[in-house]
């Protein structure tokens, strides 16, 4: 006889035995009785909120308004500190702010003309058609 057949055999035996223990016997009526008496007797809980929890709120609160005004005391001494100045030196003199449009550009990708002031005249190339001495044509066919 193999496993198989063995098991075929056996497990029908086996799970008649267990129902007769456990309802024939009493067990499971027992394992309930006492599973019930045990959870009558457990005290009901109930969730109210005590003083403690109370009191932490409070504190946690107190704690809040005093780093505000621990920090708006710091933000005031610096902005006194600042306005007062450098010791009557300005720290901006002779300088001017960048124009607008390049303080966009210098968070985009770089261009053609990153970098360059926007009021810049740039390079004069108005005498640039005489260089060749009006041979322009024939320059531009000699690279073709």
């Amino acid at each position: 006889m193999n496993k198989a057949q063995l098991k075929k055999v056996l497990k029908p035996l086996v799970k008649e035995c267990i129902k007769e223990a456990l309802f024939e016997e009493g067990i499971l009526s027992g394992i309930i009785s006492e599973v019930m008496a045990g959870l009558s007797s457990a005290p009901v809980i109930s969730e109210k909120p005590t003083r403690r929890i109370q009191q932490e709120s409070k504190d946690t609160e107190k704690k809040q308004r005093l780093y505000e005004a621990d920090r708006q005391e710091r933000i005031r001494k610096l902005n006194e500190s600042v306005s007062g100045g450098f010791g009557g030196v300005d720290l901006f003199e002779g300088t001017e702010p960048i124009p607008a449009d390049q303080g966009a550009q210098s968070h985009s990708a770089p261009g053609t003309m990153a970098g360059v002031d926007p009021s810049d005249p740039g390079v004069d190339i108005s005498g640039l058609m005489g260089v060749a001495g009006g041979h322009w044509k024939k320059l531009l066919r000699e690279t073709d």
